[in-house]
């Protein structure tokens, strides 16, 4: 911000030096971080609280001590032990899970503009102390209770702490004036949680966190929502199916058992080995990994997940709906034409001496900005204005600033009215849409043919234009309207914004996976067509205004939407109105926002993506995502991940049913062909042990596929499985359990021992394990193509698995607990070539398809 702006009513911002950053650092340090009471972190003691409440911990246990009861204490102690397995397992991945979402909740706090050391900054809100002073803007959440020590036609929602809906107005304190109770107009004083509805304010914090009129309240306000998704009330019927079958089975077993070997222990300790082997308890953890993490991944993108939900949408967006300042373009504007009496001027970056008649026009320009601009535009016209015109006549240090009328829907234009100390009149300076200028200077038909020449003019250059104008009143009270003073036209200014670099690649990428873009801005049609032609926009010759949106019925809009991909001259009220219409026919629409007026739509949109640089917190807390870098690219970004999320889900799902299927059946079949036991307890756990990881750990960090973004958006109401992909899962599980099964009874009719035909039998059940790892890792690559695919977790787990399993094959002491023998090469070459095969007709399957679809072309909007 440059230093030379002017004093506003006696108030200059600039001479505020604010904090330093050592002393912030300090308060932070001493006080801690300004955020309320939350609940408390869970800690190792209530996390093992919760394992002891699991089903799979209470069967570890009744294993246990069955087999003390029948005299086994070998057996006992090895199921106790692995209790302390499952128990440090469990932590890590909580503590794992809860790291993410306690980064997503501190990314996502409401944000502080503020000054520290004479420097404007935005940080997170918590990062906000006592004596830093802040800077509030219409559309602001106030982050501290705070003091102003500056204000202009500052009005705060305090309904929130007082109940009372009706926005109260505020006046201009001192700094050491000590905060009161929130309630009634004309007091000084700002509070945490509440919203500025109007306005612009300075304020000195007072106090923060637990110690705010909030914090006594003890409401604990989180940004972040959990709650559950469509796939998580999917699988909830799932598990619950899975479970009543699988616990009526172990009755069964059980009674069973009990009735045919005359051994109600053994009977029991059977019931037992099938409920572990039939119960579903990996499918809530994979669920809470898979969208924490999800989530948490994103953030390291610059896309901050709000809302958990929003994770699984991402992947069936099939439209974004996108506003060109400042996601597609950079946002950051330079003054480059004005034109004034209809000669245009090119400025450029180099010095020039400016000529005398664009001082005018400049000096109402920065009358008509805020007096310390975050906006892009106003900053502009304030650094080029102040850095020719210092030290003229034309920067009005000693003006008061008297009111202010701000922009509305039905008049694009915005004015600032002055009283000079040398004058007794009211100045007022206006800028705003060209045409809204036009309306208040009431030009008459001429000159608005002109006006219309110019502005073509400028924006086929893709600049974006805006119009000046200055107006004086001598009567003692203010008009109700903008439209009651009679203003002078003084001229156009036409700022620059360059794309951003990626987009017309992001663009193209957005086409290949069927997903169509849709510009909408408030810029002229020809600004809009030149800069959709400069992104490869489609259908970049068709346009509707806001003027031709506001004619059109919601069946006529519809219509025309389908084939429409840019809307200029459009006010955020009327974005609801094209969200609506696309979501009408059946699109799944992402929409980018930043004004509180935009908050409507974002709620309406499937996703709703707010700006986290320039944004509103209103436009924030409207939103399921925060673009943290304002950038289209990352918007992009986000729907590939959340597609990877979706896909890997779905893999992880597919494996755990998948291996379920041969676990449970090994557990069932002995009890009803009268056999002993193929697996005992100890043998479900160390399966276990490989499938819980693997299922949380390697398919949450496995990499998108190559052609992710070469695939149409799924439906959002698609399940995760389908009648094919269930199908699929059952089979592998199937084949797996027809191959072990006859391992098993080979040996058996061979006159192999039951020990022998036991180990032969979980060996080859390990490898078809891992095989199937492998294979689900892609259900169109196979797993030679995907070896080369980096996944360290992968070969840390395969590589645990076969020292494990060598550890119970050749250690004597684990080798008796799981009544094993040891096996001879050639015995772990059939149990290896047999897991293989069980597994190498679904490879077949996936070459079948790869070659169907090799030459199917890519889909696009």
């Amino acid at each position: 911000m440059d230093k030379k702006t002017g004093v506003i009513d006696g108030f200059d911002i600039h001479s505020i030096v604010g904090l330093s950053e050592d002393e912030a650092a300090l308060r932070l340090k001493r006080d801690g971080y300004n955020e309320l009471p939350a609940s408390k972190r869970r800690g190792i003691f209530n996390i093992v609280f919760e394992v002891f409440r699991e089903p799979m911990f209470l069967l570890l246990i009744a294993g246990g001590t069955i087999y003390l009861v029948i005299g086994d204490t070998q057996e006992a102690l090895m199921l106790l032990g692995f209790v302390f397995v499952v128990i440090n397992i469990t932590i890590y991945q909580e503590r794992k899970t809860e790291h993410a979402l306690e980064a997503l909740r501190d990314l996502s706090s409401p944000r502080a503009l503020l000054i520290r050391n004479r420097e404007h900054k935005r940080i997170p809100g918590r990062e906000v102390v006592r004596g830093d002073t802040i800077i509030l803007s219409e559309g602001d959440r106030v982050v501290a209770d705070s003091v102003l020590i500056y204000c202009i036609s500052l009005s705060v929602d305090e309904s929130l702490l007082t109940g009372e809906s009706i926005p109260v107005t505020k006046i201009t304190g001192r700094e050491d004036m000590e905060m009161s109770r929130p309630g009634g107009d004309a007091q000084p004083f700002v509070y945490s949680g509440t919203l500025v509805v109007k306005g612009f304010g300075v304020a000195v914090v007072k106090k923060a966190g637990a110690d705010t009129e909030m914090g006594l309240i003890g409401n604990a306000l989180l940004s972040i929502e959990y709650e559950q998704t469509i796939l998580q009330r999917e699988m909830g019927r799932i598990v619950r199916t899975i479970a009543v079958i699988g616990l009526s089975l172990c009755v069964i077993v059980a009674v069973v058992h009990g009735a045919m070997q005359k051994d109600w222990l053994n009977g029991l300790l059977a019931g037992i080995t099938l409920a572990m082997a039939i119960l579903p308890e990996e499918f809530p953890v994979v669920f809470t990994i898979f969208l924490a993490i999800g989530a948490w991944r994103m953030s390291k993108k610059n896309v901050l997940t709000r809302r958990v939900t929003s994770v699984e949408t991402l992947g069936a967006a099939s439209v974004l709906c996108v506003d060109k300042t400042g996601t597609i373009t950079l946002n950051r504007m330079t003054v480059s034409k004005i034109i004034v009496d209809g000669h245009v001027y090119d400025i450029g970056d180099t010095a020039f001496p400016i000529e005398e008649t664009l001082h005018e026009v400049l000096e109402f320009g920065i009358l008509a900005s805020q007096m310390a601009p975050f906006d892009p535009m106003e900053k502009a016209i304030s650094d080029i204005g102040l850095n020719k015109l210092s030290g003229t006549e034309h920067i009005h240090s000693n003006w008061t600033l008297v009111q202010e009328y701000p922009l509305s829907e039905n008049l694009l234009a915005m004015s600032r009215v002055y009283k000079s100390p040398d004058n007794d009149s009211f100045i007022i300076a206006a800028k705003g849409a060209p045409e809204a200028i036009a309306d208040i200077c009431h030009l008459d038909k001429e000159q608005q043919l002109q006006l219309s020449r110019n502005i073509d003019l400028m924006a086929r250059d893709g600049l974006r234009v805006i119009g000046v104008a200055k107006s004086e009143f001598e009567e003692s009270s203010l008009p109700q309207e903008q439209h009651d003073f009679r203003f002078q036209f003084l001229g156009l200014i036409g700022l620059s914004d360059p794309v951003r670099n990626g987009v017309k690649d992001a663009i193209k990428e957005c086409y290949d996976a069927g997903i169509r873009v849709v510009m909408i801005t408030g810029d002229y049609s020809i600004t809009a067509q030149k800069i959709a032609q400069q992104i490869g926009l489609a259908s970049s010759d068709q346009i509707i205004t806001g003027e031709q949106l506001s004619s059109l019925n919601d069946l006529e809009l519809q219509n025309r939407i389908k084939t429409v991909n840019i809307f200029a001259r459009v006010v955020p009220e009327q974005k609801l109105r094209i969200i609506n219409a696309l979501k009408a026919n059946g699109e799944v629409v992402a929409m980018t926002g930043d004004g509180v007026n935009d908050a409507p739509a974002l709620k309406s949109a499937h996703i709703g993506i707010a700006m986290g640089g320039r944004g509103t917190d209103v436009a924030r807390e409207a939103s399921d995502i925060v673009l943290l870098d304002d950038d289209f690219s990352s918007i992009v970004q986000a729907v590939r991940m959340g597609r990877r999320i979706f896909a890997n889900l779905k893999k992880a799902i597919s494996y755990i049913i998948a291996i379920h299927v041969p676990i449970a059946g090994i557990s069932l079949l002995p009890v009803f062909f009268n056999w002993n036991l193929i697996l005992l307890p100890v043998h479900i756990v160390f399966l276990e042990l490989i499938i819980d990881p693997a299922c949380s750990i390697v398919f949450e960090v496995e990499p998108e596929e190559a052609d992710v973004m070469n695939k149409p958006p799924r439906q959002l109401k698609e399940p995760l499985f389908n009648k094919a992909t269930l199908t699929y899962s059952i089979m592998q599980g199937f084949v797996v359990l027809l191959v072990v099964m006859m391992v098993y009874t080979a040996a058996r009719y061979l006159n192999f021992g039951e020990t022998d035909a036991r180990t032969l039998g979980f060996t080859t059940l390990i490898v078809a394990n891992m095989c199937l790892i492998l294979t689900n890792r892609s259900w169109s690559q196979t797993i030679l193509s995907t070896l080369n695919c980096k996944n360290s977790a992968l070969w840390w787990i395969l590589s645990g698995t076969v020292l494990f399993l060598g550890l119970v094959l050749y250690v004597p002491v684990l080798r008796e607990l799981f009544h094993f023998c040891t096996l001879h090469v050639g015995d772990l070459v059939v149990c290896l070539a047999l897991g293989i095969i069980s597994i190498l007709w679904f490879e077949g399957v996936k070459v079948v398809k790869k070659n169907r679809n090799r030459y199917a072309a890519p889909h696009h909007p």
